[in-house]
C-alpha cells in the first residue's frame, strides 16, 4: 500500500512539474525584449552588405538575431520556396518557373531593390587592354575571340573567368552580356571558361594570371591587384568606366539592382529590418562598401 501510495504521490508531482514548464514557456514566447531571429541566406554578391546590415542593426535593435549565409541567388531563392528562410538575397531577379514554384507552396514572393551593382570587367594590372564594347566582350565569353590581339592587346590566350552556374552574377551576365540582353539569343560560355565559386576567386586568378579576364560586382573590385575596363554598349558609344557615380547615373551599361525577396509583404521584425535597409543609414552602408545606393526619393 505504502509503494502504491509514494507512486501516485510522484506521479503528481510529475504532473505539477510539466505544467509548470507549458507554463513558462508560453511566458517566454509572449515575454517582451525576446530574442527574435532573421534566417537571410543567399546572393554571394549581396553576402557582405548583408553582414555589414546585419551586423549594424544589432545597434539599433539587440533583441532581432540575423543570421546571413551566402551560397549563391539560387540557393536563397530555393530556400525562399521551400519556406526555410525569412529573406532570400539575390543579384538577378525570380525568373517565372521561380515565382510559380513559390506560388505552388503558397508563398507569393515580394521583391525589394536594395542596392544598385555596378558589374565591373576585370583584368590583370599589366594587361594593355583599357577599353571593350559589349560586342567583343560577349565575343570573347563564347570564344569567337580566343586571342588578346584581337582586340589590341598582346599575343596571348584569354583565360576565361566567371562565376559558377547558381551563382546570379552569372545568370545576369549570361543573359545581359554574353546574350545582350536579346531573349532569343542561345549563346553559351565557351567551354573552356574556369567556373569561380567566389568574388575572391575571380580576383585572385586575375591578380596571378595576365592573360585572365573576369565579372565582379563593383564591391569587390580590389584596384591593388585588378584593372577595371571601360565599356561601352558598342562601337559608337562611349567607353565608362564602372563607378558608384556611373552606375547611379545610368551611364555605365553593365549596372543592375541587388535584391531581397521575402514571403509576402513583410511584418514584424522582417518589415522593419526591410524599412531600415532601405533608409538612409542602411544605404549609407550600401555607399561604404563600394556598391550604389539607391536614389533619393
Amino acid at each position: 500500500m505504502y509503494g502504491y501510495v509514494r507512486l501516485w504521490a510522484l506521479f503528481l508531482m510529475a504532473l505539477l512539474l510539466l505544467s509548470g514548464c507549458g507554463d513558462s514557456s508560453a511566458q517566454a514566447e509572449s515575454a517582451p525584449g525576446e530574442q527574435r531571429a532573421i534566417q537571410n541566406k543567399g546572393s554571394d554578391t549581396l553576402v557582405n552588405l548583408a553582414l555589414a546590415w546585419a551586423e549594424a542593426y544589432r545597434n539599433v535593435d539587440s533583441s532581432v538575431s540575423i543570421a546571413v549565409t551566402g551560397g549563391g541567388s539560387g540557393t536563397g531563392i530555393a530556400a525562399l520556396i521551400n519556406g526555410t528562410v525569412d529573406i532570400a538575397n539575390a543579384s538577378r531577379q525570380m525568373k517565372d518557373n521561380e515565382l510559380e514554384a513559390a506560388k505552388a507552396n503558397g508563398i507569393e514572393a515580394r521583391e525589394f531593390t536594395v542596392a544598385i551593382d555596378a558589374l565591373a570587367i576585370v583584368v590583370n594590372l599589366e594587361n594593355p587592354v583599357s577599353e571593350l564594347t559589349i560586342p567583343q566582350i560577349a565575343d570573347i565569353y563564347t570564344g569567337r575571340i580566343t586571342n588578346w590581339k584581337e582586340v589590341g592587346g598582346n599575343d596571348a590566350p584569354i583565360i576565361l573567368l566567371s562565376r559558377e552556374t547558381n551563382s546570379g552574377t552569372h545568370v545576369y551576365f549570361l543573359e545581359e552580356v554574353v546574350r545582350k540582353g536579346d531573349s532569343s539569343n542561345t549563346d553559351i560560355f565557351a567551354p573552356q571558361t574556369l567556373l569561380m565559386p567566389s568574388s575572391v576567386g575571380i580576383t585572385s586568378e586575375v591578380r596571378r594570371n595576365p592573360n585572365a579576364i573576369g565579372y565582379d560586382g563593383l564591391g569587390y573590385v580590389d584596384l591593388a591587384h585588378e584593372k577595371t575596363v571601360a565599356v561601352a554598349i558598342d562601337a559608337d558609344s562611349p567607353f565608362v568606366l564602372p563607378t558608384v557615380a556611373s552606375g547611379a547615373d545610368g551611364s555605365y551599361p553593365i549596372s543592375r539592382g541587388l535584391y531581397m525577396y521575402t514571403a509576402g509583404q513583410p511584418s514584424g521584425a522582417v518589415g522593419v529590418y526591410l524599412n531600415w535597409i532601405l533608409g538612409p543609414e542602411g544605404q549609407r552602408i550600401v555607399a561604404e562598401l563600394g556598391f550604389v545606393p539607391l536614389p533619393e526619393k
